[in-house]
């Protein structure tokens, strides 16, 4: 009987081991060093550097050939007054004919066509857009005003040093408040964003704009918020600093 409750014993102590160690498997691991997400990021507000302009060329006729043969003719002056004009860019867009019936009235043929033109200097592009609307008969379809390549990645790289410096500072705060020495980073990403803005920056036509016998065309330039964006991981490690 003594050696018979001895290995009733054993078995159990066995099992329990088992047990206990099978329970401790199933318990998630605590990470070896805990990980917190970190935002910084830094905005500039940027004056916009490029002007764009949409105009068209458009009418109705009975006849489609005359139709074309107004809109060609408007167009081809629209281009070589703009190529005239020292830096700005000009191109043609779309171009559509298509007919027009209505009840009660004789059909009637549309003929569109656009034109695009850019450029750095506002005064001369306003002053063209103005002569273009009355000595050509365009229509302005819209405007933009937009930060130039070259300009937005300056502005990107200054910020992106000042949002990782941010970063870098929130990370040490946070790894501080959480009662630890130090941190090291982990996976971060950098991201960038705009957002147009528009500021009182009145831009008119001037000389050329009012001899042309047209009301000059009245710009706001306004500013660009470009903003850069660092996100990632910093691992907090080193000593666990003793509570206050």
């Amino acid at each position: 009987m003594i050696v018979g409750s001895r290995f009733v014993i054993a078995a159990a102590a066995a099992v329990a081991a088992t047990w206990g160690a099978a329970a401790c498997a199933q318990e998630p691991a605590l990470p070896a060093q805990p990980v917190i997400a970190v935002t910084g990021s830094a905005t500039a507000s940027v004056a916009n550097d490029r002007m764009h302009a949409w105009l068209r060329a458009e009418t109705e006729n009975a006849d489609p050939a005359a139709a074309a043969s107004s809109v060609n003719a408007r167009m081809a002056g629209a281009l070589a007054r703009a190529k005239a004009t020292p830096g700005v860019d000009a191109r043609t867009l779309g171009y559509s004919t298509y007919q027009i019936t209505e009840k009660g009235q004789a059909p009637r043929w549309r003929v569109v066509q656009s034109l695009s033109l850019e450029s750095a200097d506002f005064t001369a592009l306003s002053g063209l857009v103005t002569r273009l609307q009355s000595a050509d008969g365009l229509l302005l379809s819209g405007m933009q005003f937009t930060l130039a390549e070259t300009t937005r990645r300056k502005v990107e790289d200054q910020l992106t040093l000042e949002a990782i410096r941010a970063w870098q500072q929130r990370a040490q705060q946070a790894a501080q408040g959480f009662g630890f020495q130090g941190w090291r980073a982990g996976r971060v990403a950098v991201q960038t964003t705009d957002f147009g803005r528009t500021q009182p920056m009145m831009m008119r036509a001037q000389g050329g704009a009012m001899a042309a016998g047209g009301a000059p065309v009245a710009m706001e330039g306004g500013t660009t918020d470009v903003t850069v964006t660092v996100s990632g991981d910093a691992i907090l490690e080193s000593t666990r600093l003793s509570p206050r």
